[in-house]
């Protein structure tokens, strides 16, 4: 094996645990409602791969998620892919104005949402709302 496939493979053996860790779960027709009906708070991140807004999001989220393992471990996170699912029953429903959209969801209520924002404070703010709910 040569030095640099050496290097490459190690590096990206090393970095799988936090890109596991940095995922929500994939959104599917009928997941929110499922998982709403099940009790859980719900934490859904409009986002598309190509959104540099999304990614600074990501950024805070997964930062706040690593400091603190109580959100990942109380609340449900839901990636819903803008290009696939933009134009959808959902989006529409929670009148979700673009991507970089967060929204925190509880039983029938909203309790919280981020449009296009990134500063840090903003978001632990929602985070710690999504928490308290699921943890009341």
């Amino acid at each position: 094996m040569k030095r640099r496939d050496f290097l490459v493979a190690a590096g990206a053996t090393t970095l799988i645990p936090f890109a596991v860790q940095a995922a929500g779960v994939p959104y599917t027709e009928g997941l929110v409602q499922e998982r709403l009906a099940a009790g859980e708070t719900v934490f859904l991140d409009f986002k598309a791969s190509w959104c540099t807004t999304c990614r600074a999001q990501e950024r805070v989220i997964n930062s706040i998620k690593a400091d603190n393992s109580a959100y990942e471990d109380a609340i449900t996170f839901i990636d819903v892919d803008w290009d696939e699912f933009g134009r959808s029953q959902l989006v529409n429903d929670l009148n979700i104005p673009r991507r970089s959209t967060l929204v925190v969801l509880k039983g029938e209520a909203e309790l919280g949402r981020i449009v296009a924002g990134t500063r840090p404070a903003d978001i632990q703010e929602l985070m710690d709302v999504a928490l308290n709910a699921a943890t009341a």
